[in-house]
């Protein structure tokens, strides 16, 4: 019964997160210890055995999905736009490959991104040469790219081996990006490596903006 009460609880704040997070008014409790409380509340639903619970009735189980949708889909929202106002801000926002991710950083006034896959997943074009795409005055603050006018950097197609790309490319088989950005170690490690890659090329400059966002 304590189980099913904190997660009701907890459809509560998801309905309150999801209303205030589409322009209504915010209550009070709205901020980072309302996500701490609601993420400590999803873990336990998550270990709660809900055959235990027959007292859910379809409409509920219906409602408490609808509002996961509904909060999935705001809170990705806000997780895209992590990179924006990254200089230089003449460069248009590259595209977030589904199932994978970017890293981005900024050195010496150039934006580069590495678009990154998911275990299960790879690139649709060869890219084992090189890891990144760059976007600058020099490119006329447009992304070089494979794909041809547009902010498509990568696309992660489902695949049963991973070929394509560079083996820093993949995020590991036991963590995807979002798995990844959980823990601030890993997402420094991600960019800290796409940092030495770029020394490998000699690109110089204190490395600012950087950001990891997933698709």
């Amino acid at each position: 019964m304590a189980a099913l009460k904190r997660t009701m609880s907890w459809l509560c704040f998801l309905t309150v997160l999801s209303r205030s997070c589409q322009g209504q008014k915010p209550g009070k409790n709205c901020g980072s210890e309302l996500l701490d409380h609601l993420s400590a509340d999803l873990q336990v639903a998550l270990e709660c055995n809900m055959s235990q619970s027959p007292t859910w009735s379809s409409q509920q189980k219906a409602a408490l999905l609808v509002h996961l949708r509904n909060v999935m889909a705001v809170v990705h929202t806000h997780q895209l736009s992590e990179c924006q106002g990254a200089e230089p801000v003449q460069c248009p926002e590259p595209e977030v490959p589904k199932n994978g991710g970017l890293a981005c950083v900024t050195l010496a006034n150039r934006r580069y991104c590495k678009p990154l896959c998911n275990h299960g997943y790879d690139f649709a074009f060869l890219r084992t040469s090189r890891t990144f795409e760059e976007c600058s005055e020099q490119t006329g603050y447009k992304w070089k790219s494979q794909y041809v006018g547009g902010n498509t950097l990568a696309f992660c197609n489902e695949a049963s081996i991973q070929v394509a790309g560079a083996y820093t490319a993949y995020f590991p088989k036991d963590q995807d990006c979002l798995t990844i950005k959980t823990g601030n170690h890993s997402r420094r490690d991600v960019i800290q490596e796409f940092v030495e890659e770029l020394r490998g090329w000699d690109l110089e400059g204190e490395a600012g903006s950087t950001c990891l966002v997933c698709g």
